[in-house]
């Protein structure tokens, strides 16, 4: 199948090279021309324009769109709008609030364009592991860039069916699932990444609890020199804690014992925001979220080893590189 990527940075590229991979045909465009003529080097069809990018689709046309959430992505949505014909199909594969996915896809709708939101899990390793996928949108355009999600999911691998699951249909078992209508992709991946920020805190607390065992202000017979890469590797290994964000740690940990290349500032990239926010409007109560979210929040201004472990995970899935304190 064909597809566009708009957008090559971290996850867009490499998923235009998974794609190529499998024999689909990628058309591609970005605002670095370098971006685009290294994946044409790789046998994409490099554009020059979003105008020379639609051109080089065929109909009915589907472009993917990776480029930050907001105002990136409401012009480039816009854009593709106007050089679109009815029947294709503008894919928001970013991070966007699932309130604007609704929005968008009612402006569309009168076009005869579709408008499909996919909440996409998996950082700079998905080139390799696949991506988990969390789809919005109407019926007939999910079904049309099948061909497309099947290739980019991670698909069943060595994961054991779930117990009682028995042959239930559908494609949550490849690492893909049409959550529902417009937005509902995005809002499955905006709480994911809220408790994403709560299991992230509790590793984090865990392990300065560990770093912390040797403190003069215990008595001495109730000090530990723990050697926290080991626990992290032993916990990875049949514990109920287990987890890729467990293995991210230990991967850090092995590599610098005391994160000194961290600072311990800690970003949000706005989901944990609007999962604590749809909570409230749920009523919904979120103690551990919410926390965590704070506790982000917090990391600007000082910086415990907690702090440095959640920036060490957020470097190793997705390749966010934390700017220092004060910069």
């Amino acid at each position: 199948m064909q597809l566009g990527m708009i957008g090559l940075g971290r996850m867009g590229g490499n998923m235009v090279r998974r794609l190529m991979r499998a024999g689909h045909q990628c058309v591609v465009f970005d605002h670095s021309q370098d971006a685009v003529k290294k994946l044409a080097s790789e046998g994409a069809v490099g554009a020059s324009s979003l105008e020379d990018f639609a051109e080089k689709l065929t109909t009915p046309k589907a472009a993917w769109v990776m480029v930050p959430a907001g105002g990136p992505t409401e012009a480039t949505v816009e854009a593709l709008a106007r050089l679109f014909k009815p029947g294709d199909i503008i894919i928001d594969g970013g991070n966007s609030f699932y309130k604007d996915d609704v929005r968008r896809a009612e402006a569309l709708k009168p076009k005869g364009l579709h408008y499909v939101d996919v909440g996409t899990s998996g950082g700079v390793w998905g080139i390799e592991r696949g991506y988990c996928m969390m789809v919005g949108g109407p019926d007939e355009a999910v079904k049309q860039i099948d061909p497309i999600l099947k290739t980019l999911a991670p698909g069943k691998g060595d994961v054991g069916v779930t117990p009682g699951r028995g042959n239930r249909p559908g494609t949550a078992e490849e690492g893909y699932l049409h959550c529902g209508p417009s937005g509902a992709g995005h809002f499955v991946k905006m709480v994911h990444n809220g408790i994403e920020y709560g299991l992230m805190q509790a590793y984090a607390e865990g392990f300065d609890i560990f770093r912390n065992a040797n403190s003069k202000e215990l008595p001495e017979n109730h000090r530990y020199d723990l050697d926290l890469a080991e626990i992290a590797e032993v916990w990875r290994r049949g514990s109920v804690v287990g987890s890729w964000l467990l293995d991210l740690t230990a991967m850090a940990l092995i590599e610098n014992p005391s994160l000194s290349e961290y600072t311990g500032f800690v970003q949000d990239s706005g989901e944990g925001r609007w999962t604590v926010q749809a909570a409230i409007e749920e009523a919904v109560p979120a103690d551990v979220l919410t926390s965590a979210l704070y506790t982000r929040f917090r990391s600007r201004q000082e910086h415990t080893f907690a702090e440095k472990v959640l920036s060490a995970m957020r470097n190793k899935f997705g390749g966010h590189v934390e700017r220092a304190s004060g910069g």
